[in-house]
């Protein structure tokens, strides 16, 4: 089996994702503790077109939005994933909330991870769970 990996692409934008080795020791450590084993995954920052596209083309919306996430696993248990991220919304929400850049795009890395781990956000329920945990694992970083 090949080792696991934590990589980082850009799509149409320039940003320089800083501290790379922390971020990839934090993710594989979430997924472990979430009973989970680490193959492969793939950040992709990129616009907020080329996001928008992926959005109409792949979940049929039609809509801005900060995140999508693709759960390529073929394995229970096991994460390989591409999550992409719009550079843009992150620079947005981060004024927006008055947060740091980096630090809304880890919130957002670690949102795209807890998906691939089975949480969802489509319920005040399951949004304020995913919240709890988003938080719990940034507390972590």
């Amino acid at each position: 089996m090949a080792k696991p990996a934590v990589n980082f692409f850009l799509e149409d934008v320039n940003y320089t994702i800083k501290n790379k080795t922390l971020i990839r020791t934090w993710m594989n450590a979430t997924i472990l503790s979430e009973g989970y084993e680490l193959d492969e995954l793939n950040f992709i920052l990129c616009s907020d077109e080329y996001l928008l596209h992926m959005n109409q083309q792949f979940l049929d919306h039609d809509t801005y939005t900060d995140v999508i996430t693709f759960d390529n696993s073929e394995r229970l248990k096991s994460i390989n994933g591409d999550i992409f991220i719009s550079i843009e919304r992150i620079k947005e929400n981060a004024a927006d909330l008055r947060v740091a850049v980096a630090e809304e795009l880890c919130r957002v890395m670690i949102h795209g991870t807890l998906h691939l781990l089975g949480y969802k956000d489509k319920t005040k329920t399951a949004k304020l769970r995913m919240t709890a945990k988003e938080d719990h694992y940034l507390s972590l970083l």
